[in-house]
């Protein structure tokens, strides 16, 4: 049995945005919200909302964007009837316009062959994983450990979008393209740019991994034509 296509809206701004502002984005939308659904920050009081994240905030083709997915797509609404026009970005102000809105349905299944896919900036480790990783000297054993690990990120996405499979998810890392330091809330951590083959069908532009929700972990299918980036 085939599951049911999800839902998923991307709402793109005209609005230029540098990778260190979609943080500053994210909150200045919060903040301008009067009634706040937790899929927009994921926290609920003190605790913190662990599940996959429904509401991500990006930066498609240098723009800032917000992509939704099942019921982020739906509580996206009080964005709009807040009439959101201006956002404060630390010392930044900007008129906030929206470009376009894309609506679509998307299957999320497995299939018998392997899509090829590139992910950006891609933030695999938590404080355990990252030291397991560390004493790996084989590079193959390496692969195979972000192997795992990706594919653990895939069946944490489609648990948190309501999709089980009923087959086993195949992942194969095929280059790494980059490995680069950055801070996310004041702690340094290694990010990824990596090319995978997977078979399972995944949307662009939503995020796997840790800070998924703030433009890391960017999936888009490699194909014969240009992808927006």
């Amino acid at each position: 049995m085939q599951p049911k296509p999800i839902n998923i809206l991307s709402i793109r701004f005209a609005n230029e945005i540098s990778q260190q502002e979609i943080p500053l984005f994210r909150g200045a939308v919060i903040h301008s919200l009067e009634n706040k659904s937790i899929l927009f920050h994921n926290h609920e009081g003190e605790k913190f909302r662990y599940a996959y994240p429904l509401i991500q905030y990006k930066r498609i083709r240098g723009k800032a964007a917000i992509v939704c997915l099942n019921q982020g797509t739906e509580n996206i609404g009080e964005l709009f009837s807040n009439k959101l026009l201006s956002l404060q970005l630390n010392e930044r102000n900007i008129d906030v316009s929206i470009e376009k809105i894309i609506p679509q349905k998307f299957r999320i299944q497995i299939w018998d062959h392997q899509f090829p896919y590139r992910i950006n900036k891609w933030v695999p480790f938590n404080s355990n994983n990252y030291h397991a990783f560390k004493q790996i000297e084989s590079l193959n054993e390496k692969i195979q450990f972000l192997e795992n690990i990706l594919k653990g990120n895939i069946l944490s996405f489609a648990k948190g979008i309501g999709i089980h499979f009923e087959k086993e998810v195949q992942c194969i890392i095929t280059k790494c393209t980059e490995i680069h330091s950055t801070t996310i809330k004041g702690v340094s951590m290694q990010c990824f740019d990596v090319q995978f083959k997977c078979n399972v069908s995944i949307p662009n532009y939503i995020g796997l991994g840790k800070h998924a929700s703030i433009n890391f972990g960017v999936v888009t299918q490699v194909k014969k034509e240009k992808i927006e980036q």
